[in-house]
Order: C-alpha cells, then structure tokens, then sequence
C-alpha cells in the first residue's frame, strides 16, 4: 500500500513537470458596442504552460488608452490528463468614436482571432437614459498663450456611494500639470437624477506651442452595487467601475515677436520693496527686500529683478528666495531678493528706477511692474554720532553746512509742532514762501552755530599748544579720540562684535588722507566683505575676527598697543 502511493505521488510529479505547448489562443471584450466614456476589458486566454510576459499589449495604445493589465494561471488534472492556461486581462479605453479592430495576439507560435469592437458616442440630452456613472471634462480656456496657466476641471458623478477609487490625471504632452488645492464633494440634479459629485481642478502649463489634445483622466474604482441582495453580509455588495474623462482640444500661441524680454506670461504682477531703515549714514548697512508677486505661473517663471545703484555704496546681496501658494484655482508665486548696502561717502544719492517687463495675457500687450526712483541723503558718522548724543540730551541733531537732514522734511516739520491757539498766531499772512524762508533762516542760524564751534574748537587748540601737552586722566578721555587709536580698534575688533567695530573702523580710517584711506581700505577689504556679509544677511552667519586682527596689526606705519598711536589729527606746524 505504501509503495502504490509513493508512485501515485511519483507519476503525479511527473504529470506536472511535463511541459505543455500552447495549443490556441483565445481573445474576448465584456461588451461591445461601448460608450466613448466606457471601459471595456479584453481577456487573453493561451491553452497551454505560456510564458506570463509573452502578452504584449503595445500594438492596442494607437486605438485605446491602455489600463492595468493582471495575469493568472490555472492548471487542472482529470484522469491524469493535465489542462495549463493563462489569462491575460487588460482594462482599454476607447480614444474616439468609430469601429476599431483588436489585432491578432501571437503567444508561442499561436494566433488568436481578431476583435472588432464598435464605439459610440456618449448620448447626452434629456431623452437620454440616465447613466450611473460618468466623468466630465471642461478647460476656463481653450486658447492660451505658451506657459500661460490653464486651469482644468474633471467632474466625477457617481449615482451611488463611492467605495474606493483612484482618479488619474490628465495627459498632455510637453506640459506641466499640477493638482490645484483639495478634492470638492457636493451633490447636483443633472435630468431630474440626483448624484453625487467629486471635482478636482489642475493647473496646466504648456511648454510648446501648436494645436494638442488633453487625454481625459481615467477613473478606477468600487461602487457600492445598486439593488444588492443584503441577505449575504457584506459579501458582493460592490461593483467595480472604469469611466475616462472625454478629451478636450486647446490652442496654445507662441510668444510674440516683439518680446524681447524673459517670458512672463500673467494677467497680475506686482513688485513690492521694504526698507529696513530710512535714515542713511556712511558705513552703517541698511537692507532692502524686493518682492516680485505673478499669478497663473510656477516659481520658475520668475526671472531675476535687476538693480541698480551708486558706485559708492558696496552691496551685500542675500540669496533670493522663492514660493508659492494657490488662491481661487490659480497659482500665485513670489520671488524675494534681499541686499544690505553700506554707503561708504556722504552726499545726496539717486537710487534708480526698479522695472520688470511681463506679458498680460488679458490685453496681449507688454507691461511693467515699477518701483520709482528714490533719493536719499547720507550723512557723515561722526555728524550721526554727534546727533545721537544731542538726542539723548534733549536737544536737536546738529547738521552739517549745506547738508539737510533726510528725516526733516517741510510736512513732517508743520506735523511735528505743536499747533497755536488762534488768539497765539502771529499776525503776519500766510503765504506759500513762508515755509521757505523759515527753513532758509534755519539753515543760516545752523550755520553760524558750525561756524563758532568750529572757532572754538581752533582756540582751544591754540590754547593747549601753549600749555603743552598733558596726559589725560582716564575719567577725563575722550570716547571718540580713545576709539580712534590702533590699540583701541584692534580691543574692538579682538571682541567681534560688528555692530561696534563697524563705526569704530570707519572712525579710525576718517584720520587719515583720501590716498592714505583708500590704500587701507584696499589691504582690509576681504576681510570686511567677510564681517559685513555674515552680519547683515537675512540669516547671519558665524564670523572670525582673527584675519582682520591680523591684517590692521600688519598694517605698514603701525604701531602696536603700546606705541604712540595714530598721527594727531591737527599736526604741529
């Protein structure tokens, strides 16, 4: 008994590792004639042991759009006569309306029959028969320009509860296709039928110009089956669903000829600036953020805002950023740029005009996006520092001769006073060369007020020439002529903290020659360019002050902490 089942066991082994040739092949579609919308399934069946990548459904995608395709193997035994097939099942959807054929399938030397398969067009109207399930297509546009936004709308209408599903999107090629912003779920009456609708809208960027086809995204899912027998629990209660969406010609125009600029194709663009500080002063930086803001377009659109300004500011520029957002169906996208310019002489300087060129799509003529021109005013350090000292007593800043100050306009003047009663006026008529003349008697009385420090300041000088001299204590030194020593600025600079040895550097450098200064200025620069660039970046960095120690101890005609310093500014004749 043992020995006849080990060779039932045997033979039945051998049965299974016979090979079996194909003998036919077999092709069939679940229904035919097919609505545009509709999927059809082919089955390939091959009557023998075939190898699972001998189906090859490339000779099927000029006539359909191809789905998912599954693969099975089934073998049966009776009467020891072994029985392989092999299944190939393969969703299409038909592209167009007409008659089509499925062409014959080889697998291992046998053919199966052509397929002839008739497409009919979608019926629509209110003598249509109503449809449980169906996908609509439409486009806010169907003639654009190149790279121009084209939003895209799909509708899914389901007669009853969705499952699970899987929605693709659509298909065109050298485009740039994105979803726009979350699924929206509501209910419509379309023919006295209620559904319930899913829409999702994408935004679609064409990168060529011509006459193109948007393929209908394809919809894939279970349903919860109409009139299911309940008796069963939950088995077969769904059915599965295959719709695509019906296809949608556009036009998309070139760029016009007399575009002689980086393509920005919008119908909003905006240019926007912020100033960190509105009061300019010789060393000390001062940050300006440009922010360019286009719809209808992805970041990469945005091209690079060109500036420009005065030969004596130096310019520390950030690295530009870029983002984007979606508002209404549309992309908004903005680019950021950011400089720290530190002007290095005082004077009235005109910092020009901001222009970026785009294309509105609206009117199909050429735009700009402006900033006006600005001029500011930059005064000395030591003309900022003195102010900030009468500031702090109470007092008005000093200002230079022939020199206004930025912050004191005529407006902000007539603002800034306290208003009289009118029992206080004084009688005199007011005429618009009022404000005028006060302002030129101001200037004057500044004037005289320079001109008798500066008298001042020369006699003490004389005076202390006649005394000699005499070393000053230390509660009695000057702040500022202390700062200006070599061993002073090196105590700064050995510290690192920029903010002070900016001014202190700038300080130090004012008491030498124009030719003296710049050959400095010249020996010290990447070491400056250093300090200001990791202290005025939008995201600072970490800055070692050892270089530029090195470089000032360095330094031709130096001396160090000890010796006697820099050059007195009034040399002895």
């Amino acid at each position: 008994m043992i020995k006849q089942r080990h060779w039932f066991i045997w033979l039945l082994l051998l049965t299974f590792s016979v090979h079996a040739e194909v003998t036919s092949v077999t092709a069939t579609v679940d229904k035919n004639p097919v609505m545009l919308d509709e999927a059809i399934t082919l089955t390939v069946t091959a009557e023998g042991d075939a190898e699972r990548e001998a189906f090859d459904s490339s000779v099927l995608l000029s006539d359909f759009v191809v789905g998912r395709t599954s693969v099975s193997s089934q073998t049966s035994i009776i009467n020891f006569d072994t029985r392989r097939t092999t299944t190939w099942s393969t969703t299409l959807f038909p592209r167009k309306v007409g008659t089509f054929t499925i062409p014959a399938f080889t697998i291992e030397g046998q053919k199966s029959a052509p397929v002839e398969v008739r497409v009919i067009p979608v019926q629509q109207g209110d003598n249509a028969p109503a449809r449980d399930y169906y996908v609509s297509t439409e486009v806010n546009n169907d003639s654009v320009y190149l790279q121009q936004q084209l939003r895209y709308t799909v509708k899914l209408y389901l007669s009853s509860q969705i499952e699970r599903g899987s929605l693709q999107a659509p298909e065109l090629e050298n485009a740039q296709i994105q979803q726009l912003g979350d699924d929206k779920q509501y209910t419509e009456l379309v023919n006295g039928r209620r559904y319930q609708v899913v829409e999702r809208n994408f935004a679609v960027l064409p990168q060529q110009s011509g006459t193109f086809t948007i393929r209908g995204p394809v919809f894939s899912g279970e349903v919860i089956a109409p009139n299911t027998n309940q008796r069963f629990g939950f088995f077969n209660r769904t059915q599965t669903i295959n719709r695509v969406g019906p296809d949608v010609q556009v036009e998309v125009k070139p760029i016009p000829a007399e575009v002689d600029y980086h393509w920005l194709p919008s119908d909003f663009v905006q240019l926007d600036e912020e100033w960190q500080s509105d009061t300019f002063t010789v060393g000390e930086p001062v940050t300006r953020t440009l922010t360019l803001t286009a719809v209808g377009v992805v970041e990469e659109q945005l091209p690079e805002i060109e500036q420009i300004y005065p030969p004596d500011f130096k310019l520390y520029p950030d690295q530009a950023n870029s983002a984007s957002a979606e508002k209404d169906n549309r992309l908004i996208v903005q680019r950021t740029e950011s400089v720290a310019m530190i002007p290095t002489k005082a004077g009235s300087y005109i910092i020009p005009e901001v222009r970026v060129p785009w294309f509105n799509v609206s009117t199909g003529k050429t735009e700009y996006a402006k900033l006006p021109s600005r001029t500011v005013n930059v005064i000395a350090a030591a003309v900022a520092a003195a102010g900030q000292s009468l500031a702090a007593a109470g007092q008005s800043s000093p200002v230079s001769p022939g020199q206004s100050s930025p912050a004191l306009t005529p407006p902000q003047l007539q603002t800034d006073q306290p208003q009289l009663a009118e029992d206080q006026v004084p009688a005199q008529p007011a005429t618009a060369e009022t404000a005028p003349n006060e302002w030129d008697n101001l200037h004057t009385i500044m004037l005289a007020l320079w001109l008798l420090t500066l008298i001042g300041w020369l006699f003490t000088y004389v005076h202390l020439k006649k005394r000699g001299p005499r070393a000053p204590s230390p509660t009695q030194a000057d702040p500022i002529q202390a700062t200006a020593s070599a061993s002073q600025l090196q105590q700064i600079v050995r510290q690192g903290d920029i903010r002070k040895i900016q001014p202190a550097l700038n300080l130090w450098l004012s008491q030498f020659t124009a030719a003296k200064r710049w050959q400095i200025e010249q020996q010290i620069k990447p070491e400056v360019d250093a300090m200001m660039a990791a202290g005025y970046a939008l995201q600072p960095g970490t800055w070692d002050p050892t270089a530029l120690l090195n470089k000032l101890k360095n330094l031709p005609n130096q001396q160090g902490a000890s010796g006697p310093g820099l050059a007195p500014l009034y040399p002895a004749s």
